[in-house]
């Protein structure tokens, strides 16, 4: 993750934005059945313009630090397509974007955009759970014969199965904010009250039982 002040800036953003909904005693329910205290859509910070631009310079700031050598961004569908453009524009790099599966008509694409041979990429993602969708399109591109040299996203949930997944994965994760620097910018700038920081706690070690 970047520096503390970056985390929690990221954070108090997607809170002022609601791009992040806090709901601790209404949780919203997953689509993988989960039942969360929190809802998060990083794409509605693209309608702020001041926000879209801090994000976009803190990733790229991030991807010159972690993954110098890269040649190529992409971003991963359908929430990480804007971002991944914004950023490699910034950075004057090719951008490409990988779908969930190939299309089903055409030419049957899943990676849209000139990949070439064993060019270097970074993913960009805007939130990471599980990480299985985000690790299924860095095999995608590692199929097409490049390499993924990391990911890069601007909010994790930190959950111990991401962690593990992209360890087994041998993917580097670098994300701009995390659950932890959330929880703490909701309390500090009162979305929550204290006394539910228990709960949000609680939830981010065993989200897949929670409130069954």
């Amino acid at each position: 993750m970047q520096s503390n002040t970056t985390a929690h800036q990221v954070a108090s953003f997607l809170l002022e934005t609601e791009a992040v909904k806090l709901r601790p005693e209404q949780p919203f329910k997953w689509s993988s059945g989960w039942n969360s205290p929190i809802y998060c859509d990083n794409r509605v910070t693209l309608s702020f313009p001041y926000i879209r631009s801090y994000i976009k310079q803190q990733l790229a700031d991030l991807i010159k630090k972690q993954f110098p050598d890269a040649e190529a961004i992409a971003g991963v569908a359908t929430a990480g397509i804007a971002q991944g453009a914004l950023v490699a524009d910034l950075l004057e790099m090719p951008f490409l974007y990988v779908r969930p599966e190939p299309k089903k008509h055409g030419m049957g694409n899943q990676i849209e955009g000139r990949l070439l041979e064993g060019q270097k990429v970074v993913l960009v993602e805007d939130l990471i759970s599980t990480g299985g969708s985000s690790l299924k399109a860095a095999e995608a591109v590692k199929a097409a014969g490049a390499e993924v040299v990391g990911m890069a996203a601007i909010f994790t949930y930190g959950f111990a199965v991401a962690d593990e997944n992209f360890r087994q994965a041998g993917i580097t994760l670098h994300c701009l904010s995390d659950y932890s620097a959330l929880i703490e910018a909701a309390a500090a700038h009162g979305y929550i009250a204290t006394s539910a920081m228990d709960t949000l706690a609680e939830w981010r070690k065993s989200p897949e039982t929670w409130r069954l």
